[in-house]
């Protein structure tokens, strides 16, 4: 529990967020299996998953590099997909 009422909000503010960005990232792995949808991924939701995942690496939801590597994996599986 916390000792302070300074402390007593950063608690909640810390559950707040952790909420919040825990629903960002189930949204994100939900985006990802309908853009792959049975291997063939969709361009269009494709590029509204890169949109996403951009701005939860922005938020700082998930790291910048990790970004670029769901990012990467995603092009890399729309060109063995269209060829």
């Amino acid at each position: 529990m916390a000792n302070t009422n300074s402390a007593a909000k950063r608690s909640r503010q810390t559950a707040r967020r952790a909420l919040r960005n825990r629903s960002v990232r189930s949204h994100l792995r939900g985006m990802n299996k309908r853009a792959a949808g049975g291997g063939k991924p969709d361009a269009n939701q494709a590029r509204s998953l890169i949109s996403a995942i951009d701005k939860a690496a922005k938020r700082g939801i998930i790291h910048k590099n990790a970004a670029n590597r769901r990012k990467a994996r995603l092009r890399k599986a729309l060109v063995s997909s269209q060829s």
